[in-house]
C-alpha cells in the first residue's frame, strides 16, 4: 500500500487529496487548491491587464499553454465540458515540488460592505477565471457556475479516506476536549467514537439512547466503510440523479440531459451497465501491467545478482587476487620496464571496467525501483478504485485509468528488462608475446561458452515434428564455434545427439505421435563444451495428420488433391504409403472409394519402409493388409490368406483403419463397422499407412479422426463384437 500513497496526493499541495474535482484532462486537484490557483483573465486590454500579463517580473516564468479542442467527434458540433474554453497563456509560478502552480487572482475591492461574503462561506469566483492543470498545463475559462461546475472524484475521497484509515494507530475519541484518549466503543446510530469517560457522561444507557447499538471500534470503522454512498447527482441538474451514461463524451448523464437534447445524437447506455464494462476493461489491463511488476521484481533481482558477481571481482584486485594477480604480477616483474608500464594500463582497465559495470547495473536497478514503484502504486489505486460501488463516480475517472495502465505497461517494453551490462569479466593474461612485441600485450579469452537459451517464441512441434530455434545470452562476447542438440525418446529415456552444427534453428521430423519430449541445447569452442541449455518439454499432436507420400509411391501411382487422393494407370497393383510414421499410441484413419469399376480387390493396411511395391500390399513379409471385393474381404500377410469375411465395398464405402499399439493390434471397418475380427496382434516398430491398388479404383484419404466410438466404449473382440 506504501507505493499507493504517491497516487493520493494532490500535485499542488503535496498533501493528501480533500474534496478532489476532476478536472477535463481526468487530472485531479483538490478543490481548496484549485480555488488557490485560479487566475482572472481580462475581457478586453486595459492599464491593469496590460500590467499584469506583460510586466518583466523575474518572479514568473510564461507557459505557452496548450488548447484543448472542444469539438465533438461525434457530431462536428460545438461542445464544451461543464462550459470550459480555452485560455490564454497565463504567468505561472513554480510550486515546491516542482509543478507549475499559478497564482490566485489579486481579489477586487467590495464596492459595498453589504456584498462581502459572510465569514465561513467561500468567496465568489471572479468573471472570466482562468485554471490550469498543474500536470498537463492544460488551460481552461470556467463558466457562471465556477468550480461547481468539474464533477467531485468521490472514488478517490474514498481510496484517500480507507488509506488513511488504515495507516491510523488507533481511534480516538472525538468529545475529549484536550487531548482524544483511545475510542473504547462506536455509537453506530450517533456515528461517534467515544472514550468510557465520555460514553458514560456524553451516551448514558437510558432514555432513547439506550435503544444505541455500540460496538467496537474496529467493527464501527468498518461499518463506516460498508456505509452507502449518497446518490450521484447531474452537476448542471442538481436535482437530478446520474443514471446513464454517454458513449461519446465518455461521462455520466441524467434523463433531463438526454431530453433537452445535449446528448440527442449520442450513443447513449445504462449506467450499471457501463458500470460493470470499465472494471472488466481496468481489471483486464491491470492483468497485464501486473505480469510486467513481476517481470521488473525478477529483473531487479537478476541485476541485484550481477552486482555481487561483480563485486568479488574488485575482493580479487584489492585483497584476496592471489590467482588473478600473482600471476599478473609475476609476469610483468620477469619483463623490462616497458611491461612494468604496460602492466599499469591492464590493471587501470580492469578497475575501469569493474566500476563502469557497477555504475552500469546500479543506475538500471535505481530506474527499474522508481518506475517499479510507480507501476505498484498505480496498481493498488486502481484496486482500490474498483472497490468502489459508486457507478458514475468510477466512469467518470474509469477512462483516464485504464489508459494509465495501458500506458504503464506500454513502459515496460521490449528491452527494459534486459541487462545493460554483463557482469562477466572474460579476461586471461596470456604471456605468450615475444619482448619485442610488448606493447601489444593484452587479455585473451580462454572459456567455454554459455549456456544458449532457447527462444520459446519460436520452439513449436507439428503434427509429430518439432522446431527448436535458440541463442546466445545477451551481451556475451566469448566466441561460438556450434551447437549439440539433445533429445531423449519421448518416454523419459536418456538424451541422444540430434543435431550438430553452426545452426541457431533446428526441425526434427520422425518423432511419436502423441509424446512428450524434453529437448536442450550447448555450446562448444576450441576450449571445450559449454552448460547446457533449460530444458524445453514440447507435446507432439494427439492425432495424426498425413497424406500420401510420392517419394514412396510406384511409378504407375497417380496423386492428386494434395496427395489425398490415389489412383493408378496399371490393371497391376501399385502400392503407395503415406508419409508419416506410427511407432507409439492409437491412431485412426479412413480411405473413401470414389470409383469403382469391374470388381477390383484394392489392399488397405500397414507396411514397413521397405516394402514390395508392385505388387499387392500383403504379398511379402513387409505389410499386413486387409484386400475386399464387392463381396467378401481377406486379412494377408506375407502372402498369407485369412478369416474371409462376408460384406464388401463399392463407390461410396468407407474402409477405417484403427492401429492400437498400446494392445498391439490392428482392426479394419466397412461403412462403420467392424470387419471381422481383429486383423494382426503382436506388432511393434515402425510401421507406415499404405494401400494397393490398380487402375479400377480410386481412393481418398481422410486423417486426423478420433478413435471410433465403438472402441473408445469397450474393446474389440477377437469375434467381430464389442464386449
Amino acid at each position: 500500500m506504501d507505493e499507493m500513497e504517491e497516487e493520493l496526493k494532490c500535485p499542488v499541495c503535496g498533501s493528501f487529496f480533500r474534496e478532489p474535482i476532476i478536472l477535463p484532462c481526468s487530472h485531479n486537484i483538490c478543490l481548496a487548491c484549485a480555488r488557490n490557483i485560479l487566475v482572472q483573465t481580462p475581457d478586453a486590454e486595459s492599464p491593469r491587464s496590460s500590467r499584469a500579463s506583460g510586466s518583466g517580473v523575474s518572479d514568473y516564468d510564461y507557459l505557452d499553454l496548450d488548447k484543448m479542442s472542444l469539438y465533438s467527434e461525434a457530431d462536428s458540433g460545438y461542445g464544451s465540458y461543464g462550459g470550459f474554453v480555452s485560455a490564454p497563456t497565463t504567468p505561472c509560478q513554480k510550486s515546491p515540488n516542482g509543478v507549475r502552480v499559478f497564482p490566485p487572482a489579486a481579489p477586487q475591492p467590495a464596492p459595498q460592505q453589504h456584498l462581502l461574503p459572510q465569514p465561513g462561506s467561500l468567496p465568489p469566483i471572479p468573471r472570466n477565471s482562468c485554471i490550469t492543470c498543474p500536470q498537463c498545463h492544460r488551460s481552461l475559462i470556467l463558466d457562471e457556475r465556477g468550480l461547481r461546475g468539474f464533477a467531485k472524484n468521490r472514488v478517490l475521497e474514498g481510496v484517500v479516506d480507507r488509506y488513511q484509515q488504515s495507516k491510523a494507530a488507533a481511534l480516538k475519541c472525538q468529545l475529549c476536549e484536550k487531548s482524544p484518549k483511545e475510542a473504547t466503543v462506536m455509537c453506530e446510530q450517533c456515528d461517534v467514537f467515544y472514550c468510557d469517560p465520555c460514553r458514560l457522561r456524553c451516551h448514558p444507557p437510558r432514555g432513547p439512547l439506550a435503544k444505541h447499538r455500540l460496538v467496537p471500534p474496529a467493527q464501527g470503522r468498518i461499518s463506516r466503510r460498508a456505509s452507502p454512498r449518497k446518490t450521484s447527482t447531474c452537476t448542471e441538474h442538481e436535482l437530478e440523479n446520474l443514471s446513464m451514461y454517454c458513449v461519446q463524451c465518455k461521462m455520466p448523464v441524467c434523463y433531463q440531459c438526454l431530453e433537452e437534447g445535449k446528448h440527442g445524437t449520442h450513443e447513449v447506455k445504462a449506467l450499471g451497465a457501463m458500470w460493470k464494462l470499465h472494471k472488466g476493461q481496468l481489471s483486464q489491463a491491470l492483468n497485464g501491467l501486473s505480469d510486467r511488476a513481476t517481470e521488473a521484481k525478477e529483473f531487479l533481482i537478476q541485476l541485484r545478482n550481477m552486482v555481487q558477481h561483480i563485486q568479488p571481482v574488485a575482493v580479487v584486485l584489492q585483497e584476496n587476487g592471489v590467482e588473478f594477480e600473482a600471476c599478473l604480477v609475476a609476469q610483468c616483474d620477469a619483463l623490462i620496464d616497458a611491461l612494468n608500464r604496460r602492466k599499469a594500463q591492464l590493471l587501470a582497465r580492469v578497475n575501469k571496467e569493474h566500476e563502469h559495470k557497477l555504475k552500469v547495473v546500479r543506475d538500471q536497478i535505481s530506474h527499474c525501483t522508481v518506475k517499479l514503484r510507480q507501476t505498484t502504486g498505480l496498481m493498488e489505486y486502481c484496486l482500490e478504485v474498483i472497490k468502489e460501488n459508486d457507478p458514475s463516480g468510477f466512469l467518470q475517472i474509469s477512462d483516464a485509468l485504464i489508459r494509465r495502465v495501458h500506458v504503464t505497461e506500454g513502459q515496460w517494453g521490449k528491452g527494459t528488462l534486459t541487462p545493460r551490462m554483463n557482469s562477466d569479466f572474460d579476461l586471461t593474461l596470456d604471456s605468450g608475446p615475444l619482448l619485442q612485441t610488448i606493447h601489444q600485450l593484452d587479455f585473451v579469452q580462454m572459456k567455454v561458452p554459455a549456456a544458449p537459451m532457447l527462444q520459446l517464441e519460436e520452439c513449436c512441434t507439428q503434427n509429430n515434428s518439432a522446431t527448436l530455434s535458440w541463442k546466445q545470452p545477451p551481451l556475451t562476447t566469448i566466441a561460438v564455434e556450434g551447437y549439440i542438440l539433445e533429445l531423449d525418446d519421448g518416454n523419459m529415456g536418456p538424451f541422444r545427439e540430434v543435431y550438430v552444427g553452426t545452426e541457431t534453428i533446428c526441425t526434427v521430423d520422425g518423432l511419436h505421435f502423441n509424446s512428450t519430449y524434453k529437448s536442450r541445447v550447448k555450446a562448444f569452442n576450441g576450449s571445450g563444451v559449454g552448460q547446457y541449455s533449460k530444458t524445453l518439454i514440447m507435446q507432439t499432436s494427439e492425432i495424426a495428420w498425413f497424406t500420401f507420400d510420392p517419394a514412396s509411391a510406384h511409378q504407375d501411382i497417380i496423386l492428386s488433391n494434395d496427395n489425398l487422393t490415389v489412383s493408378c494407370n496399371s490393371y497391376d497393383d501399385r502400392v503407395v504409403m503415406g508419409n508419416s510414421a506410427f511407432s507409439r499410441g492409437v491412431h485412426y484413419w479412413e480411405m473413401t472409394v470414389d470409383r469403382y469399376d469391374n470388381h477390383p480387390d484394392p489392399a488397405f493396411g500397414l507396411a514397413r519402409g521397405d516394402v514390395l511395391k508392385d505388387v499387392m500390399l500383403g504379398k511379402d513379409d513387409k505389410a499386413w493388409a486387409m484386400y475386399v471385393d464387392n463381396n467378401r474381404s481377406w486379412f494377408m500377410h506375407n502372402n498369407s490368406h485369412t478369416n474371409r469375411t462376408d460384406g464388401g465395398i463399392g463407390k461410396g464405402a468407407t474402409i477405417g483403419i484403427l492401429l492400437d499399439f498400446t494392445r498391439g493390434i490392428l482392426i479394419f471397418l466397412i461403412n462403420d463397422e467392424q470387419q471381422g475380427p481383429v486383423a494382426f496382434e503382436a506388432l511393434e516398430g515402425v510401421y507406415y499407412p499404405a494401400i494397393s491398388l490398380n487402375r479400377n479404383v480410386q481412393i481418398t484419404l481422410h486423417t486426423g479422426l478420433p478413435i471410433p466410438d465403438f472402441y473408445t466404449a469397450g474393446e474389440a473382440d477377437p469375434t467381430g463384437s464389442v464386449c
